[in-house]
């Protein structure tokens, strides 16, 4: 029996062979800041709901899914490009964010996670005085014995 030459069967087994073990694939993901928060959206196309876990310990975001392909029994694939199996992906958080308020949402293949920033680390104004060190001193003094009038 004569055998067909598959170059994608053939890249699909080089690939297989570099790749160790049944390592977890990556899965992309866009990150950015708006306003008071951080939003995280990974492609997770295909995958269940269900199979999708978050978690954060200390300061480290982990994501993990995973996709099942039904198999299709004793078929000849052409060309497999959609993998199944685990995908993993794991972020340090830094020390600005409120781990304790992070919410994850799933919409059409898209986990979208929203990471607040902490209180402590949003920017503010800071007032910036005028005058000498004692004018500034007196000043403040003066706001803080000042006492409203009685309404009449």
């Amino acid at each position: 029996m004569a055998s067909i030459f598959d170059p994608f069967r053939e890249f699909d087994r080089v690939v297989q062979a570099v790749r160790p073990g049944n390592s977890p694939e990556k899965m992309p993901m866009d990150l950015y800041r708006d306003g008071d928060r951080y939003l995280l959206e990974a492609d997770l196309p295909g995958i269940d709901p269900d199979s999708v876990d978050l978690d954060v310990d200390g300061q480290l975001l982990t994501i993990r899914a995973q996709r099942r392909i039904a198999d299709a029994g004793e078929v000849q694939w052409i060309t497999r490009e959609r993998r199944d199996g685990d995908f993993v992906r794991q972020l340090n958080l830094g020390q600005g964010v409120d781990t304790e308020n992070i919410t994850a949402r799933y919409d059409r293949g898209v986990l979208t996670v929203t990471i607040p920033v902490r209180e402590s680390a949003k920017p503010r104004k800071i007032a910036v005085a005028t005058g000498t060190p004692e004018t500034v001193k007196a000043a403040e003094s003066a706001e803080s014995e000042q006492v409203e009038p009685a309404a009449e």
